[in-house]
């Protein structure tokens, strides 16, 4: 398994590459959007708390499971341009993509026995669930200079993403039918309501099982990676070395500087809209009772994820016509737009309205991102190091966005106020944006 070479550009490299969103894309939305929000309060309404024991102190569920998700994504940050330097110095980047998968996926599967009696053990899991997606996002991201070439890269990226989208919606499907109809599936317990929490947890151990096993095609036919000249006296400092070869190589790279300078901005506002979606739906919406509101959320992810699928198509044909970076602007003017309708949103119709608006845009603009970093690169075989500045810059970008978030919902007692603010985020992108001087030869 994985010794099978095939050209660069080729159609079965390409699907290849392109099939690892349809293998994890299932955790961002399951795990991270879906499921797991709900079975993370339902463990609380059922034991009839709202705080639990951590390291000798109380704590609230939202912040404790707030405090993980932002110190995950210090680690993330940390540790993926380390991983990064040090994969390209060996040659063999796929040897930690296939680790971060696994750690990833047997994370999913060990959320089966989160509760609040092993609350280690389950934030443990979700911590290493969020590290695996992540860390293996990140090097898969690193290929796409190495599987296509610059002509193909905005619509494979696009292909990527609409696989994820369609994939993980498949699967979602499946478990919310499991959590709504748990009989069905043969699920069944005495305890009110635990057989809906049982299926959840069921649910965790698909997405674990779902990423293992459809990863095997794209690490079938993924290359190792290039291997560093040199020698191998200390494989860790030299990691960090290459990573500060990259850095000097950014300072010379003006066009690539300016355009991770406008990057970091907007997908700092992108990736918070993401993670608060549903929180904000959830307190903000006049939902009629807890039923409409569970309901209406899950409607709500499925409406951004189907229409997600539409808007990375459009986009990446918009970008064939007017240019990467001209459509890149329009997008975040456009969210710019969401951001202001979202603070007037009120009714669940209204919320719906901006789901879908959420979608056709959260879809282009993070595949199109991917490949104009891709297309904006130096000739070099280092893309591994070079990528894991475009994922730290990411992760950066969603500890700040998600805490000034918070912070100023905290201040005006209200998340409206803070999508305002997140629309200051993409108009600042905008402008950033207007700074990047594209190529006007086809890349």
């Amino acid at each position: 398994m994985g010794k099978t070479l095939v050209a660069k550009g080729s159609k079965k490299l390409l699907n290849a590459w392109a099939f690892y969103d349809w293998a994890n894309s299932v955790y961002s939305l399951v795990i991270s959007s879906a499921v797991f929000p709900i079975f993370y309060g339902a463990l609380f309404r059922v034991a009839g708390i709202e705080k639990v024991t951590v390291f000798g102190g109380e704590i609230t569920r939202a912040p404790l499971i707030s405090y993980t998700t932002s110190l995950a994504f210090v680690f993330i940050a940390i540790v993926t341009p380390l991983v990064s330097g040090v994969a390209d110095y060996l040659g063999n980047k796929k040897m930690f993509m296939k680790f971060f998968c696994y750690l990833g996926g047997i994370s999913c599967i060990g959320l089966y026995w989160f509760s609040l009696e092993n609350i280690y053990l389950g934030l443990a899991c979700y911590f290493f669930g969020l590290v695996g997606f992540w860390v293996s996002f990140a090097i898969n991201n690193s290929y796409l200079p190495d599987v296509a070439f610059p002509r193909q890269q905005d619509a494979i990226s696009a292909k990527g993403f609409t696989l994820g989208y369609v994939g993980s919606v498949i699967l979602l499907i499946f478990n919310l039918a499991m959590v709504m109809k748990p009989d069905f599936f043969g699920i069944t317990t005495d305890e009110a309501g635990a057989a809906e929490i049982k299926a959840m947890k069921y649910s965790f151990v698909t997405v674990g099982i779902w990423w293992i096993l459809f990863a095997q095609y794209s690490f079938y036919y993924l290359p190792k990676g290039y291997k560093k000249e040199g020698k191998r006296t200390n494989i860790v400092l030299n990691g960090f070395k290459e990573l500060q070869q990259v850095w000097h190589q950014l300072g010379e790279q003006v066009k690539l500087k300016k355009y991770l300078g406008a990057f970091f901005v907007y997908s700092m506002a992108v990736q918070t809209v993401m993670l608060i979606a549903t929180y904000f739906g959830e307190e903000e919406i006049a939902w009629g009772t807890d039923a409409e509101r569970t309901t209406g959320l899950i409607v709500s992810i499925l409406v951004i994820q189907i229409v997600a699928i539409l808007g990375a198509t459009v986009t990446a044909r918009a970008s064939e016509k007017f240019g990467n970076i001209n459509t890149l602007i329009v997008v975040n003017a456009l969210w710019v737009a969401i951001c202001i309708y979202a603070y007037f949103v009120i009714t669940p119709t209204d919320f719906y309205i901006a789901a879908g608006c959420v979608g056709l845009v959260m879809g282009g603009i993070q595949a199109l991102s991917r490949s104009t970093y891709s297309k904006f690169l130096p000739e070099t075989t280092d893309t591994t190091s070079f990528f894991s500045f475009y994922d730290v810059a990411e992760k950066i970008g969603i500890i700040i966005g998600t805490f000034l978030y918070g912070v100023i919902a905290q201040k005006t007692g209200s998340m409206r106020s803070s999508i305002i603010f997140l629309g200051v985020f993409f108009l600042v992108g905008m402008f950033l944006l207007t700074r990047v001087k594209e190529s006007k030869k086809p890349l």
